[in-house]
């Protein structure tokens, strides 16, 4: 079994925002797929079983606002016996412009305070991280651009990356991470 964990804050007010790139990103594989999220109290989370081609995969949302989601995390991998090589994080990067996205295992945080509290938490940090570009705001504050709505083109460029992103899921989940990496680059930037 896996688990694929996106990355955002509870909500409605926080649907939208840039920093929910994760959680909408799994809410797409579930309406893909027919899935429904349910909530995991115990852990802090909803989730949903998607029996993928590749295996068993949980659908992880952690309701424990961004910078805690280690605490939801963490619990849940250890209850389902679940070692964070087996473990994917979808989040928002800052670092990266929108329409961008990489694909790693390992690794640190990169000041990105969901994985801070993934690190916090779990026992190791060899989990696969798949990185969303949403950009580095101008002048204006990180806090309000990550809690912000994404124009016309940056929700046409998630769109993009959500269809590449899902055509290489197979490959992510068997870990064939780099040849996913090749696959979406080729996809995103066609010569």
């Amino acid at each position: 079994m896996k688990i694929l964990v996106g990355l955002g804050n509870p909500g409605s007010k926080y649907a939208e925002t840039r920093h929910n790139i994760g959680f909408r990103f799994l809410e797409e594989i579930a309406k893909s797929e027919g899935l429904h999220f349910s909530e995991a109290p115990r852990f802090r989370a909803q989730t949903a079983t998607w029996h993928s081609p590749e295996g068993k995969v949980l659908l992880v949302k952690p309701q424990t606002f961004m910078n805690n989601s280690g605490e939801s995390v963490a619990p849940l991998s250890r209850y389902y016996n679940i070692e964070p090589k087996d473990m994917i994080v979808v989040y928002d990067d800052l670092d990266l412009p929108s329409g961008k996205l990489r694909i790693k295992k390992g690794g640190g945080h990169g000041g990105h305070n969901g994985l801070r509290s993934l690190h916090q938490h779990l026992d190791n940090t060899d989990y696969t991280r798949i990185r969303i570009g949403i950009g580095r705001p101008q002048h204006s504050d990180i806090t309000a651009w990550v809690l912000g709505k994404g124009n016309e083109d940056e929700r046409a460029d998630e769109a993009r990356i959500f269809h590449a992103l899902e055509e290489e899921l197979a490959d992510i989940l068997a870990g064939n991470t780099d040849t996913a990496a090749n696959h979406i680059h080729l996809k995103l930037n066609p010569s």
